[in-house]
């Protein structure tokens, strides 16, 4: 068992080609003895986003707070706000953006393969 807060937790700024102003952390991730899901939190300041990419595997996501965009392939933004849930299945080209002037940040649960 193990019990983390947020704030415990180092932020590690996201250095892929086509991020911008990401930082992520890894509040429980196979370090921590999951054997299936790990999850990330990524926060975006303010026009920051992850990279346009895409996955073989699905991700869970759950909008902790702020205001942003998901991304899909013809490159529509389907906007996401604090308490929302969002559905990535596996092979569907992704971004995920900040719209606001403010933090956005968001739960990424993913199989450990992609911590």
């Amino acid at each position: 068992m193990k019990i983390t807060s947020l704030d415990q937790v180092e932020s590690i700024p996201m250095r892929m080609e086509g991020a911008a102003g990401v930082l992520k952390q890894l509040p429980l991730g196979t370090a921590d003895g999951t054997p299936n899901f790990s999850f990330r939190v990524f926060t975006l300041e303010p026009d920051g986003h992850t990279p346009y990419h895409i996955h073989d595997t699905e991700h869970l996501n759950y909008v902790l707070q702020g205001e942003g965009a998901l991304v899909d392939e013809a490159g529509t933004l389907h906007p996401l706000k604090e308490g929302d849930f969002a559905f990535v299945s596996p092979g569907e080209k992704h971004q995920y953006r900040n719209t606001s002037d403010a933090l956005f940040q968001m739960i990424c649960a993913v199989p450990i393969a992609y911590e």
